[in-house]
């Protein structure tokens, strides 16, 4: 057989997922796939490319990896831009000299930003925000910067002014129109959405236009505006908007819109039958589609052209619901109603800071459009009103005014038709969320592995799991929040029958509530739920074997079979002596040695019979163990506060140090993560952890529930100006009311977005005492507290205990299969290959 040419330029989300969906198509035999990548990496999620700045890596972001693209049997060219288009004899040339022939060429060449032509734009602390290079030389330019200003308040502008605050800047956004987000809001929206992103710290600056930049005495840059105000900044970010890439097209004459793109009918081709184009750079129907969701559907129209198959591309829909620095934010539809015979129903709630509206036909029983700010619980219901057609309940205005007795109207799996699509990311329908588990799946997350919905944005998790339970429900599968098979209850039920019954060990739990002999799943869940409420040493004998391996050896097991040992630096202080105490240890027992971004010093490559020693060592020093390895309060970082620093305004070392000293050692249903930081230019990252302190003028300001990591969330503004007493009650009440409530392995993020009620009900609990808890709540926080040991000192002080810590259970000897190699001056594993050329006879 004659293998087709694919030569496919640029490899971006939507150009990776071209080569995703062919690799799992059969018909990929019938192809040989070359592709150009003008980056010097494969495709990355530029959709969640702020998350970078928090912590995520390039590797975090990576959609694809060469070896995939191996895998898969494409060859993939990095760092090798196409640079023209023989169509004639379809030819393509890259700026490396390549020439590659094609029979089907797919451009997917995405877009470019916008930057307006302002005089001084070109200057070297002018960015743009597009790329990983880009984010880097912002964050470069941000270390020796105070202001940060933005050009452009779209969405990408403001995920920009929130990347710069997250860096320290004092962050300033300038938009020429008079609202923000001008595209998906209406002017009350945007109105709405100004205040609440001004209250966190960000100047807005609408209707403004800037006329020059130039660089001032100090190498700072001055901002002209039109009107003789001026802004001076140390750093100036373009997000402006973007253009179609169309360059390489318009040099190879395919036809293109008269504002550019390349015009495309519906079933992706251009003016050139043999060429193909998807993603920002191509135009539909004079309309170029600047969301991913699109671009992922003419990617899989593509596909199944090439297949063989009957496929158009006949537009998309345009809806969208984010968060904007902590704010919710949802458009759908006509949002501004500019359809003609259009009706608005309006509500605003300026005391809780919500607005909403929805756009119908004047009899009130179409869907058109909406906007929410502030709150888009709605937004799901909404949405599938207007993409299915449907026609609105008797009072549409109850769906989005406040519940009244619970009479809220719901839109419910069942009424949806089978056509309407759950995910749009992947373009799953209820249809095909149906046919997977008709087809065996009996879970979410087997749905989510058979049809990928939900493994987009997220948006649709709420209304895929309404899908699926009502799926299974219909099918005569029992839906339930069973723990596990052993145990028919939540783990919050678990929780009162332990803390009511005084349970405290597994075994009467299971005689008690439970049946068989317990798994993975309740053993461990068992486990962190006495160790909340009782606190006894996790390796005292009716606890031991409820441990996973981390908790089972206290220290965090590492690919190579050593294991990490992390000593607690409360609030990141540390003496000169306890330094040079973790340098003697490492060199002893040659671990390799890191500082963690949680201001800790992690050692690496310890043998399980080296922990006691290793911690004998520590714990003499007057080390504590860190709980790296557990479900529990793991850092609270800080930085230099009032004492050091000139901004400071309150001392963050010394309530970090009470903070940590005061939490450790509090098991909970997953990780915590705390920071203080001593003012608002939030040097300790605080907005991004479970408990997030900043210091003011007159205290402190709370935030609640964030975290970093695979699922960032920006954490809310809980209280404001406390002191010093009631910012640890009410930290004491919200993380026990935390243990006590949240699901098993359940970040406190995903607790607050789960808990009824919200944030609003979190402070009624905490602040208002509605359930009358809060003594209670502080009581179980003061024994957890009086309670408190150091599980490594009293372990290594336990013969008993010591004799875990053996490699083999009948003998002292060591395990020699263990193997390191040198790199930067440490020792590290080796790789298998590695290994394998070691093991080689000379």
């Amino acid at each position: 057989m004659v293998k087709q040419k694919i030569v496919v330029i640029g490899n971006g989300m939507v150009g990776h997922h071209f080569l995703e969906q062919l690799a799992n198509r059969p018909e990929r035999a019938m192809f040989d796939v070359l592709v150009f990548c003008a980056e010097p990496r494969p495709a990355y999620d530029r959709v969640h490319l702020s998350e970078y700045f928090g912590g995520r890596t390039a590797d975090d972001l990576a959609m694809g990896k060469v070896e995939q693209y191996r895998e898969w049997g494409y060859d993939l060219r990095l760092n090798d831009t196409a640079v023209s288009i023989d169509r004639e004899n379809k030819i393509v040339t890259s700026a490396s000299g390549a020439s590659e022939a094609y029979d089907h060429l797919i451009l997917a060449t995405g877009s470019y930003p916008f930057v307006p032509p302002i005089p001084g734009h070109e200057h070297e602390k002018c960015f743009v925000y597009r790329t990983l290079e880009d984010l880097d030389k912002i964050q470069a330019a941000a270390k020796n910067g105070k202001v940060g200003v933005v050009v452009g308040g779209g969405l990408l502008g403001l995920e920009a002014a929130n990347a710069l605050k997250q860096l320290g800047l004092e962050a300033h956004v300038v938009e020429f129109a008079p609202g923000l987000m001008s595209v998906q809001l209406d002017e009350g929206g945007s109105k709405l959405l100004r205040e609440k992103i001004e209250e966190l710290g960000v100047t807005v600056h609408t209707s403004t236009a800037t006329e020059l930049i130039e660089e001032v005495d100090g190498g700072r840059l001055r901002m002209q505006f039109k009107g003789d105000e001026e802004l001076i900044a140390d750093l100036i970010v373009f997000s402006a908007g973007i253009r179609p890439e169309d360059n390489l097209a318009r040099s190879a004459g395919i036809t293109l819109g008269e504002r550019g793109g390349i015009v495309i009918d519906n079933h992706c081709r251009t003016s050139d039958k043999n060429i193909f184009a998807i993603g920002e750079c191509a135009l539909f129907d004079n309309r170029i589609f600047g969301l991913v969701a699109p671009g992922y559907s003419m990617a899989r129209t593509t596909v199944s052209l090439l297949c063989g198959e009957a496929a158009e591309f006949n537009g998309a829909d345009m809806s969208t619901k984010l968060k904007l620095l902590g704010v919710e934010v949802g458009s759908i539809g006509d949002a501004h109603g500019r359809t003609e015979g259009s009706a608005a129903i309006t509500f605003v709630d300026e005391q809780t800071g919500v607005y909403k509206r929805m756009i119908t036909d004047r009899a009130g029983k179409k869907l058109r459009g909406a906007v929410l700010v502030g709150d888009t619980g709605d937004y799901d219901t909404l949405l599938q009103y207007h993409l299915n057609d449907m026609d609105l309940p008797e009072h549409p205005e109850q769906l989005i005014l406040p519940a009244l007795d619970g009479a809220k109207p719901t839109l419910g799996a069942g009424a949806l038709p089978d056509t309407a699509t759950i995910c749009s990311c992947h373009n799953v329908s209820k249809g095909d969320i149906i046919g997977a588990v008709q087809g065996g799946c009996c879970s979410v997350g087997e749905v989510k592995d058979c049809t990928k919905a939900g493994t987009g944005c997220g948006g649709c998790s709420a209304l895929l799991k309404n899908v699926v339970d009502a799926e299974l429900a219909a099918l005569g599968v029992e839906v339930n929040n069973d723990l596990c098979p052993h145990f028919p209850y939540t783990r919050q039920q678990i929780f009162h029958m332990v803390q009511v019954e005084e349970i405290k060990t597994f075994d009467e739990l299971l005689h008690k509530h439970g049946r068989g002999k317990g798994c993975e799943i309740c053993k461990p869940t068992a486990g962190s739920i006495f160790a909340s409420l009782w606190n006894e040493h996790i390796h005292k004998k009716p606890h031991v074997g409820l441990q996973d391996t981390n908790d089972t050896f206290m220290a965090n097991m590492q690919k190579n079979g050593t294991y990490s040992v992390v000593p607690r630096i409360a609030g990141g202080e540390i003496t000169p002596d306890k330094l040079i105490v973790l340098g003697q240890v490492a060199k002893k027992y040659d671990l390799y040695t890191k500082i963690t971004g949680g201001q800790r010093i992690d050692l690496f490559g310890a043998r399980l019979e080296e922990l006691p020693e290793i911690w004998r060592e520590l714990t003499d020093a007057g080390f504590e163990t860190g709980h790296a390895y557990g479900k529990s309060l793991r850092t609270v970082k800080s930085c230099v506060g009032s004492t050091w620093c000139r901004y400071g305004v309150q001392d963050s070392v010394g309530m970090a140090l009470t903070v940590e000293n005061r939490y450790k050692g509090l098991r909970s249903p997953h990780k915590i993560k705390m920071a203080v930081s001593g003012c608002t230019r939030e040097c300790a990252e605080a907005q991004s952890k479970d408990i997030g302190v900043i210091a003011t003028e007159k205290g402190w300001n709370l935030y609640v529930c964030g975290n970093g990591g695979m699922r960032p969330r920006h954490a809310d503004l809980f209280a404001t100006d406390l002191d010093d007493v009631t910012l640890i009650k009410y930290i004491d009440r919200i993380l026990m009311f935390y243990v006590r409530t949240a699901d098993k392995l359940q970040r406190t993020s995903v607790w607050l977005e789960n808990l009824e009620g919200g944030l609003d009900y979190l402070r009624e609990v905490v602040i208002e005492d509605s359930l009358g808890l809060a003594e209670e709540l502080e009581r179980q926080m003061g024994n957890v507290v009086g309670t408190y040991q150091c599980e490594w000192k009293t372990a290594i002080n336990d013969p008993e205990m010591v004799k875990r810590f053996r490699q083999f259970v009948n003998t002292d000897a060591k395990d020699e299969k263990i193997v390191f190699v040198e790199e930067r001056e440490q020792r590290r594993p080796a790789t298998r290959e590695e290994i394998v050329k070691i093991c080689e006879p000379a």
